[in-house]
């Protein structure tokens, strides 16, 4: 049973996800192109939803596509950089 443990984990950290997320620049990163860079540097597909953006911060909704360990290896380096990143609460009334 262990072997399927593993493979079950493998498996989950390779499936396709798609996130949405709140991204809060500070000042000193809202001129530096880093959705391009998250592109170049992860195997990520990434859509701009919605922007803010002012010279004391920016703003962003951005979706995230790709492997689920590429997503979250895209999410710690943007944080790391120090940039807020924050999942998107999508609240759904059922009619």
């Amino acid at each position: 049973m262990p072997t399927k443990n593993k493979k079950k984990a493998a498996t989950q950290s390779c499936s396709p996800t798609q996130r949405r997320l709140w991204l809060m620049y500070p000042p000193k990163l809202i001129q530096k192109p880093l959705i391009w860079e998250l592109g170049q540097q992860f195997k990520v597909v990434t859509n701009i939803r919605q922007a803010s953006v002012t010279d004391e911060i920016g703003i962003v909704c951005l979706e995230v596509d790709g492997e689920r360990a590429d997503v979250k290896a895209a999410m710690q380096w943007l944080e790391k950089l120090g940039v807020s990143v924050e999942p998107v609460e999508i609240n759904a009334i059922a009619s």
